[in-house]
C-alpha cells in the first residue's frame, strides 16, 4: 500500500487555499466598493441561498442545481473524451423544445406522453450533438467551433416555431402553449422542489459508473487522454466520438425536458439560454479538473451562488450581479490553472522539468 505522502498533499491543496482565500478578498473587496455592510450582505447571501421559510430559498438552489448539474454532468461526458463539445446550449435548447412540442402535440395518456417526450427531448439533444460529430468526421470542421456555431441555428429555430406556429397567442408572451397538466413534475410533499432533480440524481449514478467502471467509459477516457495513442492499439475511435457525443447530447436534451415539466410547464424562448446553463456547467466541470464525482458538488456550489446573489440583494441592496463577477473571477483561476498545467506539459515533453 502506498504511503501518505503529508507534503505532497499539502503542496497539492495549498493553490486551492490561495485561490479560495483571494476569491473571499475579491468579493469583500466588491462589496465595500458598492457600500454594502459586509455582515448584512453574508447574512443575506446564507439565506438567499440555503434558508427562507420552509427552507424554501434551499429549494429553489437545489432546484437550479438540478439544471446546472445536469448541464455539467453532459460537459463533463465530452471533455473525458477529448471532445470540447461547448454546444451543450443548442442541445438543451432542442431537448426542451421537442419535449414542449411532444407533449402539446401528442394524444394519449399523460404518462405516456410524458415519457414519450422525455424520451424524444434525449433523443433530439443526442442528434444535435451527433451532427457536431458528423461535420468533424466527415467535413473536417473542428469540434469547438461545430458545436459552438450549431447552438444559433436551434435557438432561432426554436424562436420562430413559439414566436409563430405554436405560440400561445392569449398569453400575450412568445411561449408555446402548456403541457398538459397531468404530465408537470410532481413536488416534494411540502416544498416547491419538483422530482426533476431525482433524473438528475440518477444521471449523476449513470455519469459515476460509466466513468469508473465501463470498459466504454476507460476506452473514452483513454481516448481523451491519447488520441494517437487510442488508435495505436486499434480503438475505435470515430464510433467513440459518435457514441460519447450522443450521449452527451441526450442529457442535455434530458435537463431541457426537467425545464419545461418541471419549472416552466412550457417552452418560453430564452429560458434556457438566459440562465447560461450550459455555459455555467462548463465552469463547474472544469473547476474540478473534470472529477465525476465532484462535478455535482461544484454544480451546487455555482447554483448557490446565483440564489445566494439573490438573497444579497435583498438583504443589503448588493447587485446580483456581482454572482456573475464571481463566476468570472472563477473563469480567471480556470484558465490559469489550465494554462500552467498546458505549460508544465509543454515543458516536461521538451525536457526542461
Amino acid at each position: 500500500m502506498m504511503a501518505f505522502d503529508a507534503g505532497k498533499a499539502t503542496r497539492s491543496a495549498l493553490p486551492w487555499l490561495f485561490t479560495f482565500l483571494w476569491i473571499a478578498a475579491i468579493i469583500l473587496a466588491l462589496l465595500l466598493f458598492v457600500g454594502a455592510p459586509v455582515g448584512e450582505a453574508l447574512s443575506g447571501f446564507w439565506n438567499g441561498a440555503f434558508g427562507g421559510r420552509r427552507n424554501a430559498y434551499l429549494m429553489a438552489t437545489l432546484s437550479r442545481s438540478a439544471l446546472i448539474v445536469g448541464m455539467a454532468l453532459s460537459v463533463m461526458l465530452s471533455f473525458r473524451a477529448g471532445l470540447f463539445n461547448i454546444g451543450g446550449e443548442g442541445q438543451l435548447v432542442a431537448g426542451g423544445l421537442v419535449a414542449a412540442l411532444v407533449a402539446v402535440l401528442m394524444p394519449g395518456p399523460p404518462l405516456l406522453v410524458l415519457v414519450v417526450a422525455i424520451l424524444a427531448a434525449m433523443l433530439a439533444g443526442a442528434l444535435w450533438a451527433l451532427l457536431a460529430g458528423v461535420l468533424q468526421l466527415f467535413m473536417g470542421v473542428p469540434l469547438l467551433v461545430g458545436s459552438l456555431l450549431l447552438n444559433y441555428p436551434i435557438r432561432y429555430i426554436a424562436s420562430y416555431l413559439v414566436a409563430h406556429p405554436y405560440r400561445d397567442v392569449q398569453s400575450g408572451m412568445v411561449q408555446s402553449h402548456l403541457v398538459p397538466q397531468e404530465t408537470w413534475f410532481a413536488y416534494f410533499p411540502g416544498t416547491r422542489l419538483d422530482i426533476g432533480i431525482l433524473f438528475t440524481a440518477v444521471a449523476a449514478a449513470f455519469a459515476l459508473i460509466y466513468s469508473y467502471w465501463t470498459v466504454h467509459g476507460y476506452q473514452t477516457r483513454l481516448n481523451g487522454l491519447s488520441p494517437e495513442f487510442a488508435r495505436t492499439v486499434g480503438l475505435p475511435v470515430r464510433r467513440l466520438t459518435l457514441q460519447t457525443l450522443a450521449l452527451s447530447g441526450a442529457i442535455a436534451g434530458m435537463v431541457g425536458a426537467i425545464a419545461v415539466f418541471g419549472i416552466h410547464h412550457r417552452y418560453i424562448d430564452g429560458m434556457l439560454v438566459q440562465p447560461l446553463y450550459a455555459w455555467t456547467g462548463i465552469i463547474a466541470v472544469l473547476l474540478v479538473g473534470m472529477v465525476p464525482w465532484a462535478v455535482p458538488i461544484s454544480g451546487f456550489f455555482f447554483a448557490a451562488v446565483q440564489t445566494g446573489a439573490a438573497g444579497m440583494e435583498r438583504a443589503a441592496g448588493v447587485p446580483k450581479e456581482i454572482a456573475l463577477v464571481v463566476q468570472a473571477v472563477i473563469i480567471l483561476f480556470v484558465a490559469s490553472r489550465v494554462s500552467g498545467a498546458l505549460t508544465a506539459s509543454r515543458n516536461d515533453g521538451d525536457g526542461h522539468v
